[in-house]
């Protein structure tokens, strides 16, 4: 059994539908049915004359991928699914062979059927060799090194990872991401708690909000209170619940926010959870667009890289962030 990274859409445009459909996909769509190759050489033959253009370097990868995901991955292999559109990664396993299908949409043809075992596993779970691995810039890849497969199973099953030395040094792909998740680390450890409260809460004032923050301890169910107006007498009135633990909040807590805004005489809610939000959340979420907004921890990292620059400046010195611009070489 081996461990395979395939993403989903290059700013994670598939990624809800695969899972939802218990697939795993590719792109590169302009080629046709892959069922008949037999060999890596046809299939390079094949991408050739479907992308004619193409560099030369650009089919060797491309076609390389692309033989992987119809031919190297395996019946039972495990496949991780990185999120963009949530801080959090997916994890499962492929079920069957390669098929083409045209049943499903029209960014959607080359597929394998796959058993998504969990979804919302946040990101923080992970030490960060395995962030680098998972930060390859290749659609499909097997992930390998640092003994990969057997740590990815020990947190299946519910196991925290420890923060280890790499047995070889990384290469690092992505480097904001990497970056990103150097703060992430950062926050989790150095404002773990009520400490989160106060990021979120100098959010808010950023935006221009009058807040007021409830001390440590039982909460009522609301960690903040927030309001439009000079005093804080203008709508909307925000109801804020803030979760600092690494585990996706279920709907029940979900559902607690809801009472806890009609209680309080709130408009809107807004609910921070570090690890992220069960499907189940997601699904009522969407029922309630209007009235409730979710921040996992890379919403809460946009919010904060939005709006650092108002931050008061005994917040910046605890949370010390620079800003750093670099030539970005697009290839292809």
């Amino acid at each position: 059994m081996a461990l395979w990274l395939v993403r989903a859409g290059k700013h994670g445009e598939q990624e809800e539908k695969v899972i939802e459909l218990g697939i795993v996909a590719i792109g590169w769509l302009q080629l046709p049915d892959l069922s008949q190759i037999k060999t890596r050489d046809e299939l390079r033959k094949l991408y050739e004359e479907t992308y004619p253009e193409a560099k030369k370097m650009t089919v060797v990868t491309s076609a390389s991928q692309v033989w992987a995901f119809i031919s190297k991955i395996k019946d039972g292999d495990m496949v991780v699914l990185p999120l963009k559109r949530r801080s959090a990664i997916a994890i499962g396993k492929v079920t069957g062979p390669y098929k083409y299908r045209t049943d499903i949409s029209d960014d959607i043809h080359h597929t394998r059927p796959a058993q998504w075992i969990k979804t919302d596993i946040p990101r923080t779970a992970f030490a960060q060799d395995l962030l680098y691995s998972f930060g390859a810039f290749m659609t499909v890849c097997q992930i390998s090194r640092n003994n990969a497969e057997e740590r990815v199973k020990q947190i299946l099953q519910g196991r925290s990872e420890k923060p280890k030395e790499p047995e070889e040094p990384e290469k690092i792909d992505d480097i904001e991401q990497a970056a990103r998740d150097q703060i992430l680390e950062y926050l989790n450890h150095e404002f773990k708690g009520h400490g989160l409260a106060r990021v979120v809460e100098a959010v808010l004032k950023a935006q221009g909000y009058v807040t007021k923050r409830s001390a440590p301890g039982p909460d009522g169910g609301v960690d903040l209170l927030a309001a439009s107006g000079p005093m804080g007498f203008d709508k909307p009135y925000l109801c804020v619940q803030v979760k600092s633990s690494d585990s996706p909040v279920d709907v029940t807590a979900f559902r607690n926010l809801q009472g806890v805004i009609k209680s309080f005489g709130a408009d809107q809610g807004l609910f921070v959870s570090w690890g992220g939000f069960n499907l189940k959340v997601h699904e009522e979420a969407r029922r309630s667009f209007f009235t409730i907004r979710l921040w996992d921890s890379g919403d809460l990292i946009e919010a904060i890289f939005n709006y650092y620059e108002k931050f008061d400046d005994e917040l910046k010195a605890e949370l010390p962030l620079k800003r750093i611009w670099c030539l970005v070489m697009e290839g292809d």
